[in-house]
């Protein structure tokens, strides 16, 4: 049994068109995957450094990159704003939704702000309805983990006015300082060491999501979609050759 192709050229294009888009694509998914393998390793590099001071004995928060500092660990020594405290909601840790506890943490020997997640309180049955916390008074020492922002949630409409102890979907460092009128570094921390006693904050943060496997899956797919208009392509050549020699 003798097989006959029969060139087509308008299925040709439209299959080297189809191959050309996806392989294209595929090369794209897999750079973005190299992209955030490299982020991954930045991060854990950073992460594995010994902390870093931020204050008068060490690094100044003021004027820093947010970019520069991301993912270090850092500590810091001065007092909480704890008149201003602000809570992001919809914010879920272990399955159970809840807030994240923000508060303005201000550097001992100057006027610089640093806006630190202090932890996560589940939600009560109530919404709005708050469980209790504690914020220790006076000078103390926290350590935590330098992230340029708190995570984006969607938010139907316009953002309400900051005020002390307001539910808002998303915070900036720069939003708090517009409302509160106190200077803030360009970056927050997400604290990590233990409170002192009585504190019930949960820190189990989640680690940043790479991404590098959905990049890795949506590769394969337009590879396999390349693949399969050149298959497609060869068969029915095959079979229109097959029907014209019949």
């Amino acid at each position: 049994m003798r097989f006959a192709f029969h060139f087509r050229l308008i299925p040709f294009i439209a299959a080297v068109i189809v191959a050309g888009i996806g392989i294209l694509l595929g090369n794209w998914q897999q750079g973005r995957a190299a992209q955030k393998t490299e982020l991954q390793a930045r991060q854990a590099a950073r992460a594995a450094e010994p902390p870093l001071v931020l204050g008068m004995a060490g690094v100044p928060a003021a004027g820093q990159d947010a970019g520069a500092l991301e993912f270090r660990r850092v500590r810091m020594r001065g007092e909480f704003v704890a008149t201003w405290p602000v809570f992001l909601s919809n914010r879920p840790m272990n399955g159970q939704t809840g807030y994240v506890l923000a508060m303005p943490f201000r550097i001992a020997g100057g006027d610089t702000h640093v806006l630190v997640l202090r932890g996560w309180l589940p939600r009560q049955a109530e919404y709005g309805k708050l469980p209790p916390f504690s914020t220790p008074a006076g000078v103390v020492t926290i350590e935590g983990q330098v992230v340029a922002s708190a995570g984006k949630v969607m938010e139907l409409g316009a953002a309400q006015a900051l005020k002390p102890g307001e539910l808002v979907q998303n915070l900036a460092p720069q939003d708090l300082a517009r409302a509160s009128g106190l200077a803030f570094a360009p970056f927050l921390v997400q604290q990590s060491a233990p409170g002192a006693a009585g504190d019930t904050l949960a820190r189990d943060w989640p680690a940043p999501s790479s991404g590098i496997d959905k990049h890795r899956g949506y590769a394969f797919q337009w590879y396999a979609l390349a693949a399969m208009a050149i298959l497609f392509f060869v068969i029915t050549g095959f079979r229109s050759g097959s029907k014209k020699r019949d």
